[in-house]
């Protein structure tokens, strides 16, 4: 990424993550360690051309919420990405074929990923035209700056399309955990709330996988002032979702009770 991402271009990047719909046992695995390398290598460009425009960062930052809405309802969850960034699956035409709760599943962790990053969601595929159609209008919109229009698509039985800043948390609920242990377990922030969920329900096969691997930042030897103030910081962000989820999932079984679905 050290090549199109750079001082010269990092105000005229964007940056489109294909992730494999089909292949889910290595979807979060894949998705965190691309998400990962690629704000490592903004911040590393951001911070190398702050010699030379030391407002860099503040003029992306602006131009990520003028994209996203300065004032969206869900503004105090997103650490948008600073250069526009779209999430798209691929191989629709094998993933439409899955059981119903697990397309939900995905549907809803991407929601959740890329809204919190500030990112566009798109599904595509290569066997429908449709879809071919879609991917090469969003292409357009990257590279020429043709409008990416404001058609949404958020059901899980359909292909998702969902331009940034046009989700909403409370649209996409709260993470496919028991409601006993969406207060429980080792999640330090939200994402790792809807890690632990989708990791559960399709457990990655690669052994290098993080979400496999102990939590180090528990370890004495690593502790750091700045690092354990930002920690305490996401540790009320977690908890403040968290009441979050625990409301609406009880809302949810009181609406139910109330409909005679449940008793």
């Amino acid at each position: 990424m050290d090549i199109p991402i750079n001082t010269d271009t990092i105000l005229h990047t964007s940056m489109i993550i294909v992730l494999d719909l089909s292949l889910p046992n290595e979807l979060w695995f894949t998705m965190e360690k691309l998400l990962n390398a690629a704000r490592t290598q903004v911040d590393a460009v951001v911070a190398a051309t702050n010699n030379i425009d030391p407002e860099i960062k503040i003029k992306l930052k602006k131009r990520a919420w003028e994209r996203l809405g300065q004032d969206h309802p869900d503004k105090d969850m997103i650490d948008p990405f600073l250069i526009p960034l779209c999430i798209i699956g691929s191989k629709y035409d094998l993933f439409q074929d899955f059981d119903s709760e697990k397309r939900k599943t995905v549907c809803k962790t991407l929601r959740f990923v890329a809204h919190t990053h500030g990112a566009s969601l798109q599904f595509s595929s290569t066997k429908q035209e449709a879809l071919i159609n879609r991917s090469r209008n969003l292409i357009s919109h990257f590279v020429f700056g043709t409008p990416m229009g404001k058609t949404i698509q958020v059901d899980h039985n359909k292909p998702l399309l969902i331009p940034a800043g046009l989700d909403l948390l409370q649209q996409i609920g709260t993470p496919p955990l028991p409601d006993d242990e969406l207060g429980m377990g080792l999640a330090r922030t939200p994402m790792d709330l809807w890690k632990q969920a989708f990791t559960s329900i399709f457990p990655q096969e690669n052994t290098n996988n993080p979400a496999m691997v102990d939590d180090p930042a528990k370890d004495i030897q690593y502790a750091e002032g700045t690092v354990d103030s930002m920690r305490i910081q996401k540790n009320e962000e977690l908890e403040r979702y968290r009441r979050l989820c625990e409301r609406r999932a009880k809302d949810a079984r009181q609406q139910a009770m109330n409909e005679g679905l449940v008793y």
